[in-house]
Protein backbone atom coordinates (compact mmCIF):
# COMPACT_ATOMS: atom_id res chain seq x y z
CA UNK A 1 0.00 0.00 0.00
CA UNK A 2 0.96 3.29 -0.84
CA UNK A 3 1.39 6.14 2.19
CA UNK A 4 -0.83 8.42 -0.48
CA UNK A 5 -3.65 5.66 -0.50
CA UNK A 6 -3.82 5.92 3.59
CA UNK A 7 -7.28 7.87 4.16
CA UNK A 8 -5.65 10.50 6.74
CA UNK A 9 -3.20 11.54 3.97
CA UNK A 10 -6.05 12.02 1.47
CA UNK A 11 -8.04 13.85 3.63
CA UNK A 12 -4.71 15.77 4.89
CA UNK A 13 -3.56 16.85 1.25
CA UNK A 14 -7.65 18.18 0.66
CA UNK A 15 -7.67 20.36 4.13
CA UNK A 16 -4.22 21.68 2.84
CA UNK A 17 -4.93 22.69 -0.78
CA UNK A 18 -8.51 24.39 0.46
CA UNK A 19 -6.99 26.26 3.00
CA UNK A 20 -4.30 27.36 0.76
CA UNK A 21 -7.35 28.16 -1.92
CA UNK A 22 -8.91 30.36 1.44
CA UNK A 23 -5.74 32.45 1.84
CA UNK A 24 -5.18 33.10 -1.62
CA UNK A 25 -8.97 34.53 -2.18
CA UNK A 26 -8.59 37.90 -3.01
CA UNK A 27 -10.62 40.28 -0.67
CA UNK A 28 -13.53 40.71 -3.41
CA UNK A 29 -13.90 36.74 -3.51
CA UNK A 30 -13.91 36.25 0.27
CA UNK A 31 -16.89 38.91 0.79
CA UNK A 32 -18.67 38.01 -2.09
CA UNK A 33 -18.30 34.09 -0.39
CA UNK A 34 -18.34 35.10 3.36
CA UNK A 35 -15.15 34.05 4.64
CA UNK A 36 -14.38 36.29 7.46
CA UNK A 37 -15.26 39.62 8.05
CA UNK A 38 -12.97 42.61 8.99
CA UNK A 39 -12.51 43.67 12.65
CA UNK A 40 -14.08 45.90 14.63
CA UNK A 41 -11.61 48.60 16.19
CA UNK A 42 -12.87 47.26 19.89
CA UNK A 43 -11.82 43.86 18.66
CA UNK A 44 -8.60 45.49 17.55
CA UNK A 45 -8.09 47.23 21.11
CA UNK A 46 -8.27 44.26 22.69
CA UNK A 47 -5.28 42.44 20.85
CA UNK A 48 -3.29 45.95 21.12
CA UNK A 49 -2.18 45.60 24.41
CA UNK A 50 1.62 45.68 24.14
CA UNK A 51 3.85 48.21 25.62
CA UNK A 52 7.15 49.74 24.30
CA UNK A 53 9.73 50.38 26.26
CA UNK A 54 9.48 54.18 26.20
CA UNK A 55 5.97 53.29 28.04
CA UNK A 56 3.60 54.35 24.79
CA UNK A 57 0.52 52.05 25.32
CA UNK A 58 0.52 51.56 29.22
CA UNK A 59 -2.83 51.58 30.64
CA UNK A 60 -4.05 53.99 33.35
CA UNK A 61 -4.30 53.14 36.40
CA UNK A 62 -1.97 52.79 39.62
CA UNK A 63 -0.90 50.57 42.01
CA UNK A 64 0.88 49.95 45.30
CA UNK A 65 4.40 47.94 46.06
CA UNK A 66 1.65 46.92 49.36
CA UNK A 67 -0.77 45.04 47.27
CA UNK A 68 1.88 44.06 44.96
CA UNK A 69 2.72 41.47 47.51
CA UNK A 70 -0.33 40.17 48.18
CA UNK A 71 -1.51 39.34 44.85
CA UNK A 72 2.16 38.04 44.24
CA UNK A 73 2.02 35.75 47.43
CA UNK A 74 -1.53 34.00 46.02
CA UNK A 75 -0.99 34.51 42.00
CA UNK A 76 3.24 34.51 41.27
CA UNK A 77 5.10 32.48 44.67
CA UNK A 78 3.97 29.31 43.81
CA UNK A 79 6.37 29.18 40.62
CA UNK A 80 8.13 31.95 41.12
CA UNK A 81 9.46 31.36 44.68
CA UNK A 82 8.47 33.52 47.71
CA UNK A 83 11.40 36.08 47.56
CA UNK A 84 11.60 35.80 43.48
CA UNK A 85 14.14 33.30 44.55
CA UNK A 86 12.95 30.86 41.79
CA UNK A 87 10.93 27.83 41.65
CA UNK A 88 9.25 26.12 38.89
CA UNK A 89 9.55 29.04 37.40
CA UNK A 90 12.56 31.40 36.05
CA UNK A 91 13.89 33.51 39.37
CA UNK A 92 13.33 37.09 39.30
CA UNK A 93 15.61 38.48 41.67
CA UNK A 94 19.76 38.52 42.51
CA UNK A 95 22.61 38.78 40.44
CA UNK A 96 22.96 42.23 40.21
CA UNK A 97 26.96 42.36 39.20
CA UNK A 98 26.70 38.93 37.45
CA UNK A 99 26.23 39.28 33.59
CA UNK A 100 30.01 39.66 33.02
CA UNK A 101 31.28 36.90 35.33
CA UNK A 102 31.34 33.30 34.48
CA UNK A 103 28.19 32.56 36.18
CA UNK A 104 25.95 35.38 35.45
CA UNK A 105 22.29 35.58 36.93
CA UNK A 106 19.83 36.93 34.31
CA UNK A 107 16.79 37.85 36.52
CA UNK A 108 14.31 41.26 36.35
CA UNK A 109 17.09 43.31 38.83
CA UNK A 110 20.34 42.35 36.74
CA UNK A 111 19.32 42.04 33.01
CA UNK A 112 16.13 43.66 32.16
CA UNK A 113 16.62 47.15 30.69
CA UNK A 114 13.22 48.93 30.85
CA UNK A 115 10.34 48.56 33.66
CA UNK A 116 8.02 49.34 31.10
CA UNK A 117 8.82 45.68 29.79
CA UNK A 118 8.01 44.37 32.69
CA UNK A 119 4.56 45.35 33.09
CA UNK A 120 4.25 44.61 29.81
CA UNK A 121 5.01 40.95 29.86
CA UNK A 122 3.30 40.62 33.36
CA UNK A 123 -0.22 41.72 31.85
CA UNK A 124 -0.24 39.37 28.51
CA UNK A 125 1.45 36.43 29.85
CA UNK A 126 0.68 35.95 33.83
CA UNK A 127 0.36 34.11 35.77
CA UNK A 128 0.82 31.30 33.69
CA UNK A 129 -2.78 28.88 34.39
CA UNK A 130 -4.95 32.49 33.60
CA UNK A 131 -2.79 35.08 31.64
CA UNK A 132 -4.62 38.77 30.66
CA UNK A 133 -6.48 38.07 34.26
CA UNK A 134 -4.84 40.68 36.17
CA UNK A 135 -6.28 44.23 36.32
CA UNK A 136 -4.21 46.84 35.30
CA UNK A 137 -4.00 47.96 38.85
CA UNK A 138 -2.57 44.64 39.74
CA UNK A 139 -0.16 44.88 37.13
CA UNK A 140 1.19 47.89 38.16
CA UNK A 141 1.63 46.53 41.96
CA UNK A 142 3.07 43.17 40.82
CA UNK A 143 5.20 45.31 38.96
CA UNK A 144 6.39 47.39 41.35
CA UNK A 145 6.47 44.57 43.81
CA UNK A 146 9.05 42.60 41.85
CA UNK A 147 10.88 45.78 41.72
CA UNK A 148 10.61 46.73 45.76
CA UNK A 149 11.92 42.22 45.43
CA UNK A 150 14.99 43.36 43.79
CA UNK A 151 16.17 46.40 46.35
CA UNK A 152 14.74 48.76 43.41
CA UNK A 153 12.03 50.12 44.63
CA UNK A 154 10.52 51.21 48.00
CA UNK A 155 7.52 49.08 49.38
CA UNK A 156 5.86 52.40 50.03
CA UNK A 157 6.08 53.20 46.08
CA UNK A 158 2.84 53.68 44.02
CA UNK A 159 3.04 52.44 40.58
CA UNK A 160 1.80 54.24 37.34
CA UNK A 161 2.84 54.82 34.17
CA UNK A 162 4.81 58.31 34.79
CA UNK A 163 6.79 55.82 37.48
CA UNK A 164 7.21 53.02 35.39
CA UNK A 165 8.74 55.22 32.60
CA UNK A 166 11.11 57.18 34.55
CA UNK A 167 12.30 54.47 36.05
CA UNK A 168 16.20 53.64 35.06
CA UNK A 169 17.05 49.71 35.86
CA UNK A 170 20.09 48.80 36.56
CA UNK A 171 20.76 46.87 33.13
CA UNK A 172 19.40 49.97 30.65
CA UNK A 173 22.71 50.59 28.90
CA UNK A 174 23.99 47.00 29.23
CA UNK A 175 22.58 46.51 25.68
CA UNK A 176 24.73 47.19 22.81
CA UNK A 177 23.18 47.38 19.13
CA UNK A 178 24.42 44.48 16.69
CA UNK A 179 27.16 46.04 14.80
CA UNK A 180 26.89 42.76 12.37
CA UNK A 181 26.20 43.83 8.76
CA UNK A 182 23.53 41.11 7.88
CA UNK A 183 21.11 42.54 10.42
CA UNK A 184 20.75 45.93 8.96
CA UNK A 185 20.89 45.20 4.93
CA UNK A 186 18.14 44.48 3.15
CA UNK A 187 17.42 41.21 1.70
CA UNK A 188 18.60 40.06 -1.98
CA UNK A 189 15.39 39.82 -4.63
CA UNK A 190 17.54 39.85 -7.94
CA UNK A 191 21.06 39.07 -9.32
CA UNK A 192 22.48 37.91 -6.03
CA UNK A 193 25.42 36.35 -5.51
Amino acid sequence: MRTTDLPCVRIGSAAFLIAAALVTLPAEAQTKFHFGRTATAAEIAAWNIDVAPDGKNLPPGNGTVVRGREIYNTQCAACHGLKGEGGIADRLTGGRGTLATKAPIFSVGSFWPYATTLFDYIRRAMPLNAPQSLSNEDVYSVAGYVLFLNDLMPDTARVDAKTLTAFRMPNRDGFVSDPRPDVKTTGCMKDCK
